[in-house]
């Protein structure tokens, strides 16, 4: 038996013996770690080129990690299928044996689930009517899902072996066994040989993306494109094909694939920059990023046509073991009519139905400016002329499209624009470069895939480095002034615009990354209020950290208390501020403000920053809006709270101790800083434990109206209250325990 660390979180156990290779770990873009490590490498058996790679996936006990998403299976599970050969006919490595999954069995039942939409979809005519199709035009996207799916639609555990965790070791297969030892840990058995896997991520650390970018400095315009991946699901140097639109200021991602913090730090923006999202499908290499865009202090618009919104919202819940309806909890939901030119703050926006397995549109978007309209058309997951013309039948009954449907699609593909991305991958279910060498677009390139452009490829497209942009409008305005007032004005909110003017004069710098902004133990001779691009707050004595972003106003609290800077402030993307005096400000407030209420309001803010549910992702001013509401609540000693019944607040522990008991374990110590009260409050979940106050505690209740609609807020309790729900099914049903863990 080996075992190796891959990346953080994920580890690899192999069996050579057994013919056993296990995933333990499965966090987004995996498959490219696995390549970067070599541990899946192209060989060939009998003739046929193939990959190795992993035959069986341990699944993490928890859903979300550090944010994101702990379990994605999708694509190790299709490079087990179809680049290792299990699936595909005659093939040398097809011998019968499936795909193995292992873990607990609620996460089990989980990945089936979300596999299974990731695989279809909507899988039925009633589901894609539910969906705003019609009856016929369901019926069609029925054919065309079944031609993809090769005349049937599978259930995913026909393609995969699970075998869940039980009561003491469980067979694999072989003679290799695994049992359970506490939350996310594991231990692996052959013969005389053990090897345990801790899958928990230390609480500082996210899982990394498996390829290095470098730093840009993105500047936002009237219409320009911005591109931030042109790779696919295989590309280790590349993200994913995805781009941002920045439309009179306002910064729009198209899709969100794997590794989507990294590529917004590295074009040095924030989620809380983002407007919106405008979503092609469901597929993970353009899905597994929704979780970088749920960390923001606002809902996102959620753009997209209604079968693609449908289609998405059941594999998130799937994914996720959770209701439906948290989409629009987290999302501000805006259905996009198909076919149709739809206006978006004067953005104009057409989807158009692309054939895939799963529900797709391409998007072109255009703009009015000096010189007329100009356009962009974003071809995402298109189908190849050859697999199309394959398609077409005049038997309704029979999968694949109809003469019509395959003529729309065909000349909706070549429409002309000023700026075409089109995917290239090839294949059944990707573009080919060859069908557009003559399209008269104005500019073309050629993207989603994993290798570098042909000779021929390059007479019909260009290339585009991540972090270019393509400017379709040129700008004259300075957006970032615009947003400086937003955020100025979300601070005093009471004072007429005439008097925020005052601080909106002043200057607007630009840092790089890694400068130094503010320097602990330094007067403070000016405010810092970032408007784009991501800092970091680190106190010297704790060594503790925390990220900040666009709308933060930095060394504020110091400042009205006539100290020096409590903590160092470094850039870590290029970075814009407004700069404010300090003796401006000092005046500002005490001229028109109430200098005691506005220290209050920050020492408050400030102590939320202290805390693991509020310490990052969130502007000021939404901390000044949960700071505001705010109520103090005390627990005598030894007081016990059953149920949680409090359906309107969170409960937050100022100061004490309560510990969360089942039965007679306790299951989790609570201290200064931590939260209570969610499953009630949020989630009409009644827990089957109580708290126990050892001591007296002190609290801070936050009315649930407050937060609920914070997207980064919702997220993090989300992840906190599957944990304990976790935690709290091990003690109930110890059968999925080895070693009962406590306290």
């Amino acid at each position: 038996m080996r075992k190796i660390d891959v990346t953080p979180g994920v580890k690899w156990v192999e069996i050579e013996e057994a013919n056993l290779r296990i995933l333990c770990g499965c966090p987004a873009d995996i498959v490219k770690h696995l390549m970067r490590r070599g541990l899946i490498v192209e060989t060939e058996i009998d003739g046929t080129t193939c990959e190795t790679g992993p035959n069986a996936i341990l699944i993490s006990d928890l859903m979300l990690q550090s944010g994101a998403f702990a379990n994605l299976a999708e694509f190790p599970v299709l490079q087990m299928l179809y680049r290792q050969g299990l699936i595909l006919p005659n093939h040398p490595n097809n011998t019968g044996e499936k795909p193995i999954l292992i873990g607990l069995p609620q996460r089990l039942e989980a990945q089936l689930n979300y596999i299974y939409r990731g695989n279809y979809g909507l899988t039925s005519v009633d589901e894609l009517m539910a969906a705003g199709l019609s009856q016929e035009a369901a019926a069609e996207m029925m054919r065309i899902k079944l031609f993809f799916a090769f005349g049937k639609i599978s259930s995913a555990s026909e393609l995969m072996t699970c075998v869940p965790v039980s009561e003491g070791r469980t067979e694999i297969r072989d003679g290799v066994y695994y049992r359970r030892l506490g939350l996310n840990r594991y231990r692996f058995e052959y013969g005389s040989e053990r090897i345990d896997v801790d899958l928990n991520l230390p609480d500082a650390d996210g899982y990394v993306s498996p390829y290095p970018l470098g730093m840009y400095d993105v500047s936002r315009g009237y219409f320009s494109v911005v591109h931030s991946g042109e790779g696919d699901g295989w590309d280790i140097d590349r993200p994913c094909m995805s781009g941002v639109i920045s439309f009179q200021g306002r910064l729009y991602m198209i899709d969100a694939g794997p590794n989507m913090g990294a590529i917004l730090q590295s074009l040095s923006l924030s989620p809380n920059e983002i407007e919106g999202i405008f979503h092609t499908h469901s597929h993970d290499d353009h899905f597994a990023g929704l979780t970088t865009l749920l960390q923001t202090d606002h809902k996102l618009r959620y753009f997209a046509v209604p079968a693609v919104r449908h289609s998405v919202a059941k594999k998130l819940a799937a994914l996720l073991s959770i209701d439906e309806s948290e989409f629009a909890a987290i999302f501000d939901i805006v259905d996009l009519e198909p076919e149709t030119w739809n206006d978006v703050d004067g953005l104009e926006v057409k989807p158009m139905m692309s054939p895939h397995p799963v529900e797709t549109s391409v998007f072109q978007f255009r703009a009015l400016g000096p010189k007329g309209y100009k356009t962009y058309y974003h071809l995402a997951d298109i189908a190849a002329d050859k697999v199309l013309k394959n398609m077409v039948t005049d038997d309704p009954n029979e999968p694949g499209l109809s003469p019509e449907l395959f003529q729309k699609v065909r000349s909706n593909y070549q429409e002309f624009s000023d700026l075409k991305k089109i995917d290239v991958g090839g294949g059944l279910i990707h573009g080919d470069s060859h069908d557009f060498a003559d399209d008269k677009s104005e500019k073309i390139i050629l993207a989603h895939i994993a290798r570098p452009l042909t000779t021929a490829e390059k007479q019909i497209g260009s290339g585009a480095d991540f972090g270019t942009v393509d400017v379709l409008i040129p700008s004259s305005q300075e957006y970032l002034r615009r947003h400086a007032f937003l955020h100025i004005r979300e601070f005093f909110s009471e004072l007429p615009i005439g008097r925020l003017e005052i601080l909106l004069n002043n200057e607007v710098r630009t840092c790089n990354p890694h400068e130094i902004l503010v320097r602990q133990g330094e007067p403070i001779e000016e405010l810092l209020l970032i408007l784009s691009g991501n800092a970091e707050s680190i106190i010297a004595e704790t060594g503790e950290t925390y990220r900040l972003g666009a709308g933060d106003l930095l060394s504020e609290l110091p400042l009205l208390r006539g100290s020096s800077a409590i903590t160092t402030y470094r850039a870590t993307s290029f970075l814009t501020a407004l700069v404010i005096p300090a003796d401006l400000y000092l005046t500002f407030v005490d001229n028109f403000t109430q200098r005691q209420g506005v220290i209050d309001l920050a020492e408050k803010r400030a102590w939320l920053r202290r805390t693991p549910l509020f310490h990052q992702g969130l502007c000021s001013k939404i901390l000044n809006r949960i700071a505001s509401g705010m109520v103090a609540a005390e627990i005598d000693d030894g007081e016990i709270i059953v149920n949680e019944d409090n359906r309107s607040v969170l409960r937050l522990i100022d100061d004490g101790i309560l510990k969360r008991f089942v039965d007679d374990y306790v299951v989790e110590t609570l201290s200064g800083g931590d939260f209570f009260n969610e499953g009630r409050s949020l989630f009409d979940l009644e827990p089957k434990s109580h708290l126990h106050s050892i001591g007296p505690s002190k609290l801070w209740d936050v009315s649930t109206s407050v937060i609920s609609d914070i997207p980064i807020v919702r997220w993090r309790i989300l992840e906190t209250h599957s944990r304990r729900l976790q935690l709290i099914r091990d003690i109930t049903h110890a059968d999925t325990l080895a070693i009962a863990e406590v306290g």
